[in-house]
């Protein structure tokens, strides 16, 4: 089911260990298996909640800003994750991964210029600008990829790279950025964000690390990722104060040092898998989890009627009611409710009594699971960036297709609570945010298998699960 990622990192410095658990599927292969999904079966027993995908994507790239061994703890075996390592390992970096350990060394950077046919798969990639400009004095970067689900521009970040001194151009797809002077070092500014995105927040704090002098950043995305990456660099040398709030102040010192870091638990994974216990009706436990950063995601499962127990300050436990009511949900940047749980919501509020209206003001092209959903038996009328869930008493499993990461999870959760078995195509998609799903749900007794696209269920039994009383995943 999985691969090793030296087939994802070939010709690549990055050395994973064979035979550990926690290594990403191939992208290539997955375009061409599928999920099958036996639905109606409960789940039971704890799952081990796996690093944050979008902090380790944004501490890796950190680790561009020191010359010397940044050691990562918690790092998720992501398709991301693997892709991330081939950008760092294009501009020089040395890579050495053993299971959920990843030591970097960005010593002896040999180039400033990120490959476009890497670039362009993975959003997050961008994030290596902010420091490649602050270490070297110029860098060039190809405009980004990743999920379709919205624009996601990039002119605030060219702005504030703007504001602390770099000249930024824009050519043939790539953004050019370097610095003037005999030192080629960026200067402390005050920069105001349009918007609090995490990625303009994330690479400006990366860049004024090294720069001179002050830089505050208002109107600051305030999510724990950003926090974690803040964590990262102060364990580093570097001087930052106020992330996590509206208002980061970053006084630059001339150089970082060595570090053992590790990453923050997930908290989309985390959530995903309270809404897999409220949909399916099944108690379960997951730890570890910062459940301060499940604030706004605990507070719509207590209005459905589930109840969530601190079993000690990282363990978390749901209960689910018998039937779940209809609520009204609004993404909206943290510590609103996250768009990361917007499709998984939905397909949660499928099947709970009444209407639900849900408002994705984050990213404009991230409803398109609401077809699949549909396919299922869903009632949900769309218009705009406006769904409105009329819940129904069942679902069926459907043949139905992935459209991005988030969407993938959703379909996963309809799929476990639908009558028959439902078939996700797309698989790509699943691969870069969550690691070994299907074995961590298998783990909990559910009954879903990957397989060659074309792969009859009905020519198989149903998968035989493990005991799962008592496992952890």
């Amino acid at each position: 089911m999985y691969k090793v990622m030296k087939r994802i990192m070939e010709g690549k410095p990055i050395t994973p260990a064979q035979n550990s658990s926690n290594l990403p599927a191939s992208p290539e292969s997955d375009e061409q298996q599928v999920l099958q999904i036996w639905g109606r079966e409960p789940l039971k027993g704890h799952v081990k909640i796996s690093g944050a995908k979008n902090s380790a994507l944004v501490v890796m790239a950190g680790a561009l800003l020191c010359p010397e061994d940044c050691r990562l703890r918690n790092v998720p075996g992501l398709v991301d994750v693997a892709r991330m390592g081939q950008i760092l390992s294009a501009v020089g970096v040395n890579l050495q991964q053993n299971g959920d350990v990843l030591d970097i060394n960005a010593s002896n950077l040999i180039d400033a210029q990120a490959p476009y046919e890497l670039v362009s798969q993975l959003r997050a990639s961008f994030f290596i600008i902010g420091p490649l400009v602050a270490r070297l004095g110029f860098a060039k970067v190809p405009l980004p990829g990743g999920c379709a689900i919205g624009a996601r521009p990039v002119e605030l970040h060219v702005r504030g790279l703007q504001a602390l001194g770099a000249e930024v151009h824009i050519d043939h797809g790539t953004v050019h950025a370097y610095v003037k002077g005999p030192n080629r070092r960026l200067k402390g500014a005050k920069i105001y964000l349009d918007y609090p995105s995490v990625g303009a927040t994330e690479t400006l704090m990366m860049a004024a690390t090294l720069a001179e002098g002050e830089t505050i950043i208002e109107n600051a995305a305030q999510e724990p990722e950003v926090a974690d990456l803040a964590n990262f660099c102060r364990a580093m040398g570097a001087k930052i104060q106020g992330a996590g709030t509206n208002t980061i102040v970053i006084s630059g010192v001339p150089k970082l040092h060595a570090v053992d870091y590790s990453i923050i638990p997930d908290r989309i994974e985390a959530g995903t898998f309270l809404v897999a216990g409220a949909i399916t009706h099944s108690e379960i436990s997951l730890s570890p989890v910062i459940p301060d950063h499940l604030t706004a995601v605990i507070a719509k499962l207590k209005t459905i009627g589930a109840k969530i127990i601190a079993e000690s300050p990282d363990i978390l436990r749901i209960v689910p009611g018998q039937t779940h009511s209809a609520t009204d949900i609004e993404t909206l940047p943290y510590p609103g409710f996250p768009t990361d749980m917007q499709a998984q919501f939905m397909a949660l509020l499928t099947l709970s009594e009444g209407d639900s209206l849900i408002k994705e003001t984050v990213f404009e092209n991230r409803l398109r699971h609401v077809a699949e959903l549909n396919r299922m038996g869903a009632d949900i009328r769309l218009k705009g960036n406006v769904a409105i869930v009329r819940g129904v008493s069942r679902l069926s499993g459907a043949p139905v297709v992935a459209t991005d990461l988030r969407a993938s999870a959703a379909l996963v959760l309809a799929g476990l609570a639908a009558d028959g078995v439902t078939t996700i195509s797309s698989l790509q998609h699943l691969d870069r945010g969550y690691e070994q799903l299907e074995v961590k749900l298998q783990k909990l007794g559910a009954k879903l298998r990957r397989v060659k696209e074309g792969t009859d269920p009905a020519t198989a039994e149903a998968p035989v699960n493990p005991v799962r009383s008592g496992l952890n995943c």
